[in-house]
């Protein structure tokens, strides 16, 4: 998903908004994994040493990180929690695929207008073959 979006961010931000991606990694560790990747656009942010992700209930029980995205707007009073993708501790419908990123992930949209819909496809991080960070 962060591949897709990476292409998109700067348009946000030039719109006058702030996204950033928060791991569980090191700042450093998720920064190298980033330029591997080739994502320029995308401000990476550790929660290490933080209650972020247990706070935002992006932690599931078993310590495995759920993908959530959450929408924080600052107020005068402050920075409020305003949105998250809760979606993911939802049971998906019969013959359904989870549906908590579905709607701010372009690769499954494009899918979802094909005549025949979304393939049997799994995400992967590489693919055989493919030098993804220097793709266009």
């Amino acid at each position: 998903m962060l591949d897709q979006l990476n292409g998109a961010a700067h348009h946000f931000c030039a719109a006058g908004f702030n996204f950033a991606v928060v791991t569980q990694a090191p700042v450093e560790r998720a920064q190298a994994f980033a330029d591997q990747r080739g994502w320029r656009n995308l401000d990476m942010l550790s929660a290490v040493g933080t209650t972020f992700k247990q706070d935002f209930n992006a932690l599931f029980e078993d310590g495995q990180l759920a993908p959530m995205t959450h929408v924080f707007q600052k107020t005068p009073d402050g920075i409020r929690h305003f949105w998250s993708s809760e979606m993911i501790y939802a049971e998906s419908d019969p013959g359904q695929d989870p549906r908590q990123q579905g709607t701010i992930e372009p690769l499954w949209n494009m899918m979802d207008l094909m005549p025949e819909g979304r393939p049997d496809f799994d995400e992967q991080v590489e693919y055989a073959g493919q030098d993804v960070a220097n793709e266009s």
